[in-house]
C-alpha cells in the first residue's frame, strides 16, 4: 500500500523560499529560561539577515501555528527592502523549545522576555531600539515585550487581530462559534489533530481553504505608535473588539480594516496588510528622529 503525501513539506519550501529570497537565515540561540529557575534555558529559533544590522530593526511575532513562517511569508519581501527583518518562532512553536519536564509552559510575559533576551543577542542588537508587529496571540506577546520594555526599547508598535481585552466570555462566545464538540479554545488554538487544524483554518479566514486569557492590566499605560490592522470578517476576534482595544488606547491608535480577511489579513489580502504596515513604519521611522538607522 501506497503511503500517503503530505503537503507539509510543500508549504514549508514555498515559505522557506520567499524567507531565503528576502535575504534572512535561520539560526538559533540557547538562552536562559525566564520561568525556570537556575540552570534551566531554552532555545530560540529565528530568521535574520546575517551580520549586524544596516537597516531598522523590525521584530515580526506570529501567532497561533506550527511555524513563523507559514505566517510571515508574504511580509518578510517587501518589509526586508526597508528593515532588518527578525522572525523568531515562540517558544513551544516551530523550532523553538523550552523544559516543558521541569518548568511551567511559557505565559505571555515569558514569551516577551525571551524575545528580549533574543534582541540582546543578536549582533549589533543590545539596546538598540527596534520596531515590533505582532499577529493574533504575538500580539498579546508584542504588547508584553513593549510594555516591559518602554518605547525607548520597542516601537513603533503593530497589533494585528490580537484582542488585548480578551476575557473568558469572549473564548465561550468563540466556542459558541466553532460549534459543538470542543473542550476547550486551546483545542483549536493549538491543534494536535486535523479536525481542529481544519476548524482553526475555517475560523481564521474569511474565505477558508477546502490561551484563554483574562487580562488584569489596563492597557493605557501602553505609551507607544501603535497601528491596529483587524480583518472586517475575523471570526476568533469580532470587529467590535478592535474598537474597543483602539478606545482603551486612549483613542490615540490608528485602526485599519481590511476587508474581505478574517483572523490571518497579512495572508489573505497581503498587497493591502503590507501596505497599511509599511506606510505606517516608515512614516514613524521619518518623523521620530531618536529612531537610529533609518530606511536605505
Amino acid at each position: 500500500m501506497g503511503g500517503s503525501l503530505s503537503l507539509v513539506p510543500v508549504l514549508d519550501y514555498f515559505a522557506r523560499r520567499e524567507f531565503l529570497a528576502a535575504g534572512l537565515r535561520q539560526n538559533a540561540v540557547t538562552l536562559p529560561y525566564p520561568d525556570g529557575g537556575a540552570g534551566a534555558t531554552c532555545t530560540v529559533h529565528y530568521w535574520a539577515p546575517p551580520g549586524e544590522p544596516r537597516l531598522p530593526p523590525l521584530l515580526l511575532v506570529h501567532g497561533f501555528g506550527p511555524r513563523a513562517t507559514w505566517q510571515w511569508r508574504c511580509q518578510v519581501g517587501p518589509l526586508s527592502r526597508h528593515f532588518h527583518v527578525i522572525v523568531p518562532d515562540l517558544l513551544g512553536f516551530g523550532g523553538s523549545t523550552y523544559p516543558f519536564e521541569t518548568a511551567p509552559p511559557p505565559s505571555e510575559a515569558t514569551q516577551a522576555a525571551a524575545l528580549a533576551a533574543l534582541l540582546d543577542a543578536l549582533p549589533g542588537m543590545e539596546g538598540r531600539r527596534v520596531a515590533a508587529a505582532g499577529t493574533s496571540y504575538g500580539g498579546f506577546v508584542t504588547y508584553w515585550l513593549a510594555r516591559a520594555a518602554g518605547a525607548g526599547r520597542v516601537g513603533p508598535v503593530v497589533i494585528a487581530s490580537s484582542d488585548l481585552l480578551k476575557t473568558a466570555a469572549d473564548d465561550r462566545g468563540f466556542l459558541k462559534r466553532a460549534g459543538e464538540g470542543w473542550s476547550g479554545v486551546d483545542q483549536i488554538l493549538l491543534p494536535a489533530e486535523p479536525a481542529a487544524i481544519r476548524k482553526l483554518l475555517e475560523l481564521v479566514s474569511y474565505r477558508p481553504p477546502p490561551r484563554a486569557m483574562m487580562p488584569d492590566f489596563l492597557l493605557r499605560d501602553f505609551i507607544q505608535d501603535v497601528l491596529i490592522v483587524w480583518g472586517d470578517h475575523d471570526q476568533l476576534f469580532p470587529l467590535e473588539k478592535a474598537f474597543a482595544v483602539q478606545r482603551f488606547l486612549n483613542g490615540s491608535a490608528r485602526l485599519e480594516v481590511v476587508k474581505k480577511t478574517g483572523h490571518a489579513p497579512q495572508l489573505e489580502d497581503p498587497a493591502r496588510f503590507n501596505k497599511v504596515v509599511l506606510d505606517f513604519l516608515l512614516a514613524a521611522h521619518k518623523s521620530d528622529p531618536s529612531v537610529d538607522g533609518g530606511s536605505q
